[in-house]
C-alpha cells in the first residue's frame, strides 16, 4: 500500500522542469548580436552596393584600366613579399626553436614588433628613412633610387607588417615536433639537406602553409603602411585596398563596393582554406 501511495502521488505531481539557465542563452545573443553589428551587416551591405543595379555594372566595374591596374600592384607585392618573408620565416623559426642563444628573446620580440605598433607607425618610419629628408634619403637621390612614394617602398611596408606570420606558426610546430626524428635521419647518415627536406618540411608542413596563407592575406590587404608610403598615385602606386578608398572619396560608390567584393572573397577563401588546414593539423595530432 504504502508503494501503490508513493507512485500515485508522483503521478499527480507530474514531471519535474529544471529551470531555464538564461545566462548562456543571454551571453550567445550578445555575441551574435556584436558579431552581426560589427561583421556580417556590413559584409552583406558590401555586396548588396556592389550587385543591386545587377551583375554587368558589377563586371563592367572590374574591367576598369584603373581597377586592373591596381590588382597588378596588389598581386606584385604579394608575389615578391610572401616568398621573402617565407625564407626568413624558416630561416628564423629554425633558428629560435632548435637553438638557444644571446638575444634570443630580443629577436622574437623584433619579429612580434609589427603586430604591436599600427602599420600607420611603420610607414613613417619608412618615410623617415627613405624619404627625401631621410636619413637615406639624400644618398638614394643621388643615384635616381626612389624608394617613397614609389614600388619599394610598398614593397618594403607589405614586407615588414606581413613579417611575423610564418615565424609564429612554424615555431610552436618545430618546438612540439622535438628532434628525435632529425637526430635518427642524421644517425643513418643524412646530409643536413636532406633532413631538411625529408624530415623537417613534412613535419612543419600544415603549420608553414598555414603560415603563408595568413602572410598572403596580409600582404594583399594591407592599407594604413602602403598609404603612408605610396602617395596613392592612380595607375602608379595605388594598391587595390587604396583603390577602393580613392574611388569611394570621388563618390563611384558601385566601383568600390565591386572591388571591395573581390577583397572580401579573397578573406572568405582565406578563412576557408584556414580551416582546412587546422583541421588536418587537428588529425595529424591525433595520429
Amino acid at each position: 500500500m504504502k508503494t501503490s501511495d508513493a507512485t500515485n502521488t508522483l503521478v499527480r505531481q507530474g514531471p519535474t522542469h529544471k529551470p531555464i539557465n538564461w545566462v548562456p542563452i543571454v551571453l550567445i545573443g550578445l555575441a551574435i548580436g556584436y558579431i552581426s553589428v560589427i561583421i556580417y551587416i556590413p559584409a552583406i551591405n558590401v555586396f548588396y552596393q556592389a550587385f543591386h543595379k545587377g551583375l554587368d555594372p558589377f563586371l563592367a566595374n572590374l574591367t576598369r584600366p584603373d581597377f586592373l591596374n591596381a590588382v597588378r600592384i596588389t598581386l606584385s607585392l604579394a608575389l615578391i613579399t610572401v616568398p621573402i618573408n617565407t625564407i626568413f620565416g624558416l630561416c628564423a623559426a629554425w633558428s629560435i626553436a632548435r637553438h638557444q642563444f644571446p638575444g634570443r628573446t630580443l629577436l622574437l620580440s623584433i619579429i612580434d614588433l609589427p603586430l604591436s605598433i599600427s602599420p600607420v607607425v611603420a610607414g613613417l618610419m619608412i618615410v623617415l628613412l627613405y624619404g627625401r629628408e631621410g636619413w637615406f634619403g639624400g644618398w638614394l637621390q643621388d643615384r635616381g633610387i626612389d624608394i617613397v612614394f614609389a614600388f619599394p617602398g610598398m614593397l618594403l611596408a607589405t614586407a615588414f607588417v606581413s613579417m611575423p606570420f610564418v615565424v609564429r606558426e612554424v615555431i610552436p610546430v618545430l618546438e612540439e615536433a622535438g628532434v628525435d626524428q632529425e637526430e635518427a635521419a642524421r644517425t643513418l647518415g643524412a646530409s643536413d639537406w636532406q633532413i631538411f627536406w625529408r624530415v623537417t618540411i613534412p613535419n612543419i608542413r600544415w603549420g608553414l602553409m598555414y603560415g603563408v596563407l595568413l602572410t598572403n592575406a596580409r600582404a594583399m590587404g594591407e592599407f594604413g603602411a602602403v598609404s603612408v608610403v605610396s602617395g596613392n598615385i592612380i595607375n602608379t602606386t595605388q594598391s587595390l585596398p587604396l583603390f577602393v578608398e580613392e574611388i569611394y572619396k570621388q563618390y563611384e560608390t558601385e566601383a568600390a563596393f565591386s572591388a571591395a567584393v573581390l577583397l572580401a572573397l579573397l578573406a572568405a577563401v582565406t578563412l576557408v582554406i584556414k580551416e582546412v588546414l587546422e583541421r588536418k593539423t587537428r588529425i595529424r595530432d591525433d595520429n
